[in-house]
Parts: C-alpha cells; sequence; structure tokens
C-alpha cells in the first residue's frame, strides 16, 4: 500500500462505514490500553468485560456490521465476542423464534419444513 501511494491518501476501506469504524477504532484503543492479567488484579478483566458489555449495546444492523469488519479487518477478538453475542441471541430457540428476532421470512412450504425437521430431528430434541 504505501508504494501505490496509499498510506498519504489514505487506505481503502470499501466494506466498513466511518460509523463503523470508529466504533472498531474504540475497540481496538480500549483492547490496548487495558492492562494484561499478569500485571493486575482480576478487577481489570471484569472492568473489560463491563465495558464490552455496555459497548455491544447496539442494535443488530450495527452488530452485524461490526461482525463483517471484524472479520474484514481480521480482529479475531472482536469477531470472537461478536459472534458470541449473536450466538446467545439464537440460544434456546424455536426456528420460529429465531426467525422473528432476526426478521427472516419463512419461505419453506408445510411440506418442505417437515421434511427437514425429519432429516434433522435431533436438532428439535
Amino acid at each position: 500500500m504505501i508504494e501505490d501511494n496509499c498510506a498519504y491518501n489514505g487506505i481503502p476501506l470499501p466494506n466498513v462505514t466511518s460509523k463503523i469504524l470508529s466504533k472498531v477504532i474504540d475497540y481496538c484503543k480500549k483492547h490496548v490500553e487495558t492492562p494484561k492479567l499478569d500485571e493486575c488484579a482480576t478487577t481489570v478483566d471484569d472492568e473489560l468485560k463491563a465495558w464490552d458489555a455496555d459497548f455491544f449495546k447496539v442494535d443488530q444492523a450495527t452488530l452485524f456490521d461490526l461482525i463483517l469488519a471484524a472479520n474484514y479487518l481480521n480482529i479475531k477478538s472482536l469477531l470472537d465476542l461478536t459472534c458470541q453475542i449473536v450466538a446467545d441471541m439464537i440460544e434456546g430457540k424455536t426456528p420460529e423464534e429465531i426467525r422473528k428476532t432476526f426478521n427472516i421470512k419463512n419461505d419453506f412450504t408445510p411440506e418442505e419444513e417437515d421434511e427437514v425437521s425429519g432429516e434433522n430431528q435431533w436438532a428439535f430434541e
């Protein structure tokens, strides 16, 4: 990138909006500035978890944009946390509840639903 003179004109991030990039930078700054557990007591870890919990109180669109940005920018810890939040949103819900949570239209016919549930009976136990 430096050889292509991009460092002086900005680095293109076509898949990340400025709003999401700002949140990603806030996340990275907080996680870099927080001392590691070896250096301080576990209260630092608890404070960081509390900060993360507050940081991720966002609408679904922002959460999904953070997932895409974390993946695109290869920020594993951010990707892991955001995906865990989505997994927690799904856990213990029926397919219909998941559709409602994520506003997903059910495009299966009743026959197709019966076929899928028969093939994957373990998921409905």
